[in-house]
């Protein structure tokens, strides 16, 4: 991972990164005399957060992927120089070969995942120095987990004065831990750990499950969503593999405060829409990182396909919630709306990254909407509160 920053004259620097080809090169911001204020970054229970913070992976809960750093542009770019550099090389058995994980950056600290055991780590975003490392020794469960190494990052959380890094490991267990420290919270879960694999409303087996996640968790009002990754690739092992459910977390107890099922069971709404059933059919998961509106207490969930993706004979129908963005309450994961991209889908075209809600100009109004980008190309924009498209999308059967 390497950090470039040095324009000019500037001497006093804090980091914000963000991934650029497999190496992490991070944007800087000297403390400026009047610096820009960010409308949109903030620390969920802490309110605005000084502009040089980087405290969510795509920059706030509702995914806008704005800073207002401004020392970097077209005049000086060509002047940046090395600063210091990470060598996340040593942390696993092996290197790692696909480094896709964005920093966080809180009061001049650095955090994010690194190396193929996805160990924590925190440093001086200033110097590079490491504050502290934490590790999870999962041993044959990691081995066998559909995600390996260190994933996309983690996620910070404060109420203003406990400060905390939660993350998932490898082997699909939820971690919280201080962020002064590196050290587990006692407080949540089991010693700062929650086993993903269990209270999940089925059966899995706790070594092999094909079930895990290598996205960073997503806060809002204190609730921790955390989706659900499979295998990659389009061949599942089989049609009836374990189901990608979403749950929401207490930040501070690591209680288990919902579930919702991405795949109906009998008797919930988009049960029939499923022609046989959905007894023997799995996947269906969030894979990616999840959007949240605190002001309408909604989280946004981007569901893949089900089992699997290139034959739909096991799931004939319209097979809600796939291939489908699903808005639910923030606290209890109820489904408010939802719209499905492309009813009974075939070719894995469905949504790999968090939706952007913004507020834009529609006809002399100013309406709260969805931007998903998808796999299609095609750049999906709803009304965040109904789910309705902003302009018209025609269906057609083919």
């Amino acid at each position: 991972m390497e950090r470039i920053h040095r324009m000019g004259s500037i001497s006093r620097r804090l980091a914000l990164a963000a991934p650029l080809l497999g190496f992490i090169a991070s944007k800087t911001r000297a403390l400026a005399q009047s610096p820009l204020k960010n409308p949109a970054a903030s620390a969920t229970g802490a309110g605005k957060a000084p502009d040089i913070d980087w405290l969510h992976y795509a920059g706030d809960v509702k995914s806008t992927r704005y800073s207002p750093i401004d020392q970097i542009g077209p005049d000086n770019f060509n002047r940046l120089e090395v600063a210091w550099r990470f060598q996340t090389s040593p942390y696993g058995p092996k290197p790692e070969f696909e480094l896709q994980c964005t920093p966080l950056v809180s009061k001049g600290r650095m955090f994010f995942t690194a190396g193929s055991r996805r160990d924590v780590v925190s440093i001086d975003a200033a110097t590079g120095e490491v504050l502290w490392v934490y590790r999870k020794e999962e041993g044959e469960r990691a081995s066998k987990a559909p995600r390996l190494l260190s994933g996309r990052g983690l996620a910070y959380w404060t109420d203003g004065q406990a400060e905390r890094i939660l993350f998932v490991t490898i082997g699909y267990r939820l971690v919280a831990l201080d962020a002064k420290t590196g050290l587990p919270d006692p407080g949540f879960g089991d010693n700062g750990i929650v086993d993903l694999r269990l209270n999940d409303d089925q059966d899995m087996d706790l070594n092999h499950a094909d079930i895990g996640y290598h996205a960073a968790p997503a806060i809002g009002k204190d609730v921790v969503i955390i989706g659900a990754a499979m295998t990659g690739g389009g061949s599942p092992k089989t049609h009836n593999n374990v189901k990608g459910y979403v749950r929401g977390f207490d930040v501070r107890t690591g209680k288990r405060m919902w579930i919702f099922h991405t795949i109906p069971k009998k008797g919930e709404f988009g049960y029939d829409s499923w022609l046989d059933g959905t007894e023997n059919v799995g996947n269906t998961g969030d894979w990616s990182q999840i959007s949240i509106d605190e002001d309408l207490n909604l989280a946004y969930l981007g569901v893949e396909l089900p089992t699997g993706d290139y034959m739909g004979q096991y799931r004939r129908g319209n097979a809600l919630f796939g291939e489908s963005i699903v808005a639910v309450d923030l606290h209890t994961g109820v489904r408010k709306w939802h719209y499905q991209l492309v009813h009974h889908g075939l070719w894995d075209m469905d949504i790999p990254c968090a939706a952007i809600l913004c507020d834009i100009p529609v006809n002399g109004k100013v309406v709260k909407a969805l931007a998903q980008p998808t796999k299609q190309a095609f750049l999906y924009v709803l009304n965040r509160e109904t789910g309705e498209p902003i302009w018209p999308i025609p269906e057609k059967k083919v």
